[in-house]
């Protein structure tokens, strides 16, 4: 399938991440222009051939930098893909252990990133939104509450994005991903592990099983990237305002 990406120019957040770094590369494959903003550049996204920005894209600084590089290096934004988020030093808690600032770091860390860039390049926007979301956020009982409420929000706030942009002509789709096998989990699994009781290893290993993932397996970063590449690409040019999941099939039991 052509979908029809040559010559078009994206930015994406979170660029030098797990997902991120797919998304830059099927991307650029397709002869996509891509600016990749993240709070550090990794060497795996300066050799990928996307134009960077560094930015701390939960700080108004760190927006405005990556504003002014999407004016100076592209003049125009036909993609949007926010991805920034995770779960990285938040803790792992019931709710009498979660404090304010925990709350607060969830939710510029899941959401007003988010917020901020994509209001900060409104105006150069011209085709497509994709945030991303979690499965998460349609069984909160599975994760850390400030991360299923956080990632919530997200979906929420893309369906009434859609609404707005709709007479425009830009698209905004969210992608809830369930397991996929990024570096997060390096640092979180452990952590996650120990709340239940597991060893790490062992943990991480059953999770699709626990779980009840379909095909018993974890996602990979580029299944989740192709979705977000189709999504924003002129092939999906009459799919706006959904909420897309990527979980190997484990909604089914919700």
């Amino acid at each position: 399938m052509d979908l029809q990406l040559s010559g078009k120019t994206a930015v994406v957040t979170a660029a030098g991440g797990g997902i991120g770094g797919q998304v830059v590369n099927t991307l650029i494959a397709e002869g996509v222009t891509v600016l990749g903003a993240d709070i550090e550049i990794s060497p795996a996204l300066k050799e990928s051939g996307a134009l960077t920005v560094q930015a701390d894209l939960t700080t108004h600084e760190g927006v405005e930098r990556l504003k002014q590089a999407a004016e100076s290096e592209l003049g125009r934004v036909d993609i949007l893909v926010n991805l920034v988020g995770g779960l990285t030093g938040l803790p792992v808690a019931g709710l009498g252990d979660i404090d304010d600032a925990a709350w607060q770091r969830a939710f510029e860390l899941n959401l007003f990133s988010t917020v901020r860039v994509t209001r900060a390049l409104l105006d150069l926007l011209r085709e497509a939104v994709v945030n991303l979301s979690s499965s998460v956020a349609r069984w909160p009982s599975t994760g850390p509450h400030w991360y299923g409420t956080s990632k919530a929000a997200v979906t929420v706030l893309s369906k009434g994005l859609a609404e707005e942009l709709a007479p425009r002509g830009i698209r905004v789709n969210t992608v809830s991903a369930g397991l996929i096998r990024t570096p997060l989990w390096d640092e979180y699994g452990p952590r996650l592990a120990k709340s239940y009781g597991f060893e790490a290893d062992e943990f991480i290993a059953n999770l699709p099983a626990l779980a009840q993932v379909a095909l018993g397996r974890w996602g990979k970063p580029e299944d989740v990237a192709n979705l977000i590449v189709f999504l924003a690409s002129p092939a999906a040019g009459f799919i706006t305002g959904g909420d897309h999941i990527i979980d190997g099939g484990a909604e089914k039991i919700r």
